[in-house]
């Protein structure tokens, strides 16, 4: 027979409504009560009721995450820590793979997707700021990513003007004058992509180089194939760049593959640089320097913020969050005296 309430009041010496107030956080109580109320639990090993608790609530206890790329390892590490602070908070995190398809970011959008949740963490791709702002759902959301800005929503994210303003600023620092940029957006609709642009361009004036159109490489995608396509129609340029910055570590592996098939050495003949810090660049053939997020930061702020809006204990304006990034430097910039 499974332990009850009424065998954790008796056990502390405590009433019944104290020790569902400490279970169910209904109602601030004496931190010496709630540790013997705690203590108690402890030594009958009760175990909560999570979806009974959620369904006396009106809840389901679940929340999504809606990522554009579930193969992506940084939105796959992301989700890993996603899942593990959801967890913490008695929560199941669901996953929606968006495949940065428009129609199902609204469908998201509008919580007329398959599963019944209680709010959702998105990162949307296709739609912006209009489409937000439109929104009849009234389950509580928090952005990440770049795209949507003004909006009634708490939002997270890194700069990425900054963040490439310091991949560029590092390049300059070795001496790298031909820059090349890989992952500009043909359409114009991928804002991450629109802004890690931007900041390339202002961080070329800031050391007084030129900006040459001939060295940004687009790419309708930001993957591994991309980055060796882009790479390979930048080395067949009459004057190659000593240097690329890759949209994304993805994109950079790739250009590594292509490097490597054309027997250029990173990075005595090219430098290069991407975003994200992911697993698979610590291990590449050089190591890949790198812009790194603070993913674990983004990931746990995010479900804490989206906790605090379905519980009701969150109750100011939302928030713009800009999360802390860093320049970790491996062998693809290493060289000799540098």
């Amino acid at each position: 027979m499974g332990v009850s309430l009424k065998d954790i009041a008796e056990r502390a010496g405590v009433s019944l409504a104290t020790v569902s107030n400490v279970v169910n956080g209904y109602r601030p109580v004496g931190e010496h009560t709630r540790q013997r109320v705690q203590k108690a639990i402890d030594e009958l090993g009760y175990s909560p009721n999570l979806s009974a608790r959620h369904l006396r609530r009106g809840r389901t206890g679940l929340i999504a995450l809606a990522i554009p790329e579930l193969n992506n390892p940084y939105f796959a590490e992301l989700a890993e820590i996603a899942i593990r602070e959801a967890a913490g908070h008695g929560y199941t995190l669901v996953m929606e793979n968006t495949a940065a398809d428009r129609e199902v970011e609204l469908q998201l959008l509008e919580g007329s997707r398959r599963h019944i949740i209680d709010g959702l963490i998105f990162s949307p791709v296709r739609i912006g700021r209009e489409e937000v702002l439109a929104r009849t759902a009234d389950s509580p959301l928090v952005l990440i990513g770049e795209g949507v800005y003004d909006v009634p929503h708490d939002h997270i994210a890194i700069d990425n003007v900054a963040a490439s303003h310091a991949a560029i600023a590092h390049l300059v620092a070795i001496g790298r004058r031909r820059i090349a940029f890989i992952g500009a957006a043909p359409s114009g609709d991928r804002q991450s992509a629109n802004l890690r642009m931007r900041g390339y361009r202002e961080a070329l004036a800031a050391a007084d180089l030129p900006f040459r159109p001939r060295l940004v490489a687009h790419t309708d995608e930001f993957g591994r194939l991309d980055g060796m396509r882009a790479m390979r129609a930048l080395l067949a340029l009459p004057e190659p760049p000593d240097a690329v910055f890759a949209y994304n570590d993805l994109t950079a592996i790739g250009a590594l593959r292509a490097l490597a098939e054309a027997g250029r050495r990173v990075p005595d003949d090219v430098a290069l640089v991407g975003i994200d810090d992911i697993e698979e660049g610590r291990f590449s053939t050089p190591t890949l320097t790198t812009i790194a997020p603070d993913k674990e930061e983004i990931g746990r702020l995010a479900v804490r913020r989206l906790v605090a809006r379905i519980e009701g204990t969150e109750v100011a304006a939302p928030l713009t969050v800009q999360t802390p990034f860093r320049l970790i430097r491996r062998e693809s910039t290493r060289t000799p005296g540098t």
